[in-house]
């Protein structure tokens, strides 16, 4: 069995807009969601001042009260991101086979500000005020588990852990089970809320961050002063059919999922591959599960993190597969964005899906310096009105993880 897979809701919550007008206008506008960390004294002795926050997350809106006390950060932002685009799939559960609806979605860490919090407890008051609900809210699983439980879907339920790559793997593997009829529907995308001040020491020292306290020169994919990335936070969710039950309930069809590629470098814990091999592997593969060629390729929502090491490899991994001189378009939202971990995957999904449903392409903001080893047209600061029949989105995740996923403007 081989069906096709159709996207027909979308939710996010991130740095830029909690629902999916005011997230994409943004991004065609190119605005900044960067912004200086709230709590200004986060971390004193080191040179991180900026972060892509989620800001007015109302998520009363779905979760009452007593309950967002018991659901950590990430939970939270998956379960509003799923039914918002639950409604706007207008899909009845209560009308549904619940056993052939699915949840995939990923998290590349999971409850990190509940972790530091019971660790303080233990630490400070001893292992009894540790609260049994310390595990349940941690747990990376617990988006998926919380959103199936959220709305009813009993269908596979499953976690996807890769890292950076987590929400794009989540979309590629509810695609292929979907394909194979083992669902009719999955929730699929990735969520993540690292920004504590674990989180952002960590990746610190690791020298991954950038130290740029100016909001529009932090995150800057491609320009030569680039000098780390920007941690964000939020969610991004799609609900993608079986065509046939999408057609069966007269479904307002958004976009085609055609192509999914995955790999694995075997190379470094946290460096891509020099050669980018297992980067240009996985777009070859999506490339040639949708039966295109790289030339029809209009757009790459690039990994593009902002990285010295990572901008340079993907430049390098998509000239290996579009040709040394292509002039596929590229941009990177992250520069608007930030870096949402785990969370990335999916709310560039939603990009994409927007970028084939309205023929616009949006920018790579901030870019100001030219480096010649990345010499490709990322879209510089202005968003562009242009046909776009196929999109495709890029995720490297630590560990050597690689994902590409393809959509496809939807016509029967």
């Amino acid at each position: 069995m081989s069906n096709r897979v159709v996207i027909t809701g979308m939710g996010v919550v991130s740095p830029i807009g909690n629902d999916i007008d005011t997230y994409w206008n943004n991004l065609k506008e190119g605005v900044c969601g960067i912004k200086p960390i709230s709590e200004g004294n986060l971390l004193e002795e080191i040179d991180v001042r900026v972060a892509g926050e989620v800001t007015d997350f109302q998520p009363e809106k779905y979760i009452d009260k007593k309950e967002q006390r018991r659901l950590a950060k990430f939970s939270q932002f998956a379960i509003y991101a799923s039914k918002e685009a639950l409604k706007q799939a207008e899909i009845d559960m209560t009308k549904e086979d619940a056993t052939r609806v699915g949840v995939i979605i990923g998290s590349g860490i999971g409850g990190l500000g509940v972790i530091e919090e019971e660790a303080k407890k233990l630490r400070e008051k001893g292992p009894k005020r540790v609260s049994p609900l310390f595990v349940p809210m941690a747990i990376a699983n617990m988006a998926a588990g919380n959103v199936s439980i959220y709305t009813g879907a009993r269908g596979i339920c499953s976690t996807v852990v890769t890292a950076c790559s987590s929400g794009t793997h989540s979309i590629g593997e509810a695609f292929r089970a979907l394909k194979l009829g083992m669902n009719d529907v999955i929730i699929a995308g990735g969520t993540e809320a690292s920004i504590t001040p674990l989180g952002i020491a960590g990746f610190n020292a690791l020298t991954a961050l950038s130290t740029s306290s100016d909001p529009n020169r932090a995150s800057i994919p491609f320009d030569k002063e680039r000098d780390g990335f920007v941690i964000g936070e939020g969610a991004g969710v799609v609900v993608l059919e079986t065509l046939e039950h999408a057609k069966a309930r007269g479904a307002h069809i958004l976009a085609e999922i055609v192509g999914y590629g995955a790999t694995g470098d075997a190379y470094h814990i946290t460096s891509p591959r020099p050669d980018g091999e297992g980067a240009t592997k996985a777009m070859q593969e999506a490339i040639n599960e949708a039966g295109i060629s790289p030339d029809e390729v209009d757009y790459i929502n690039a990994h593009g993190t902002s990285t010295p090491y990572n901008d340079k490899i993907e430049t390098a991994a998509i000239k290996k597969v579009f040709g040394e001189n292509t002039k596929v378009a590229i941009s990177s939202t992250k520069s608007m964005t930030g870096h949402l971990l785990g969370a990335a995957g999916g709310i560039e999904a939603v990009a994409i899906t927007k970028a084939v449903e309205e023929d616009f392409i949006p920018p790579t903001i901030g870019y100001q310096v030219a480096d010649e080893e990345c010499d490709l047209d990322y879209v510089p600061n202005k968003g562009r009105s242009q046909k776009v029949k196929y999109a495709m989105s890029n995720s490297l995740g630590f560990g050597g993880h690689n994902a590409s996923i393809i959509v496809k403007k939807w016509e029967e």
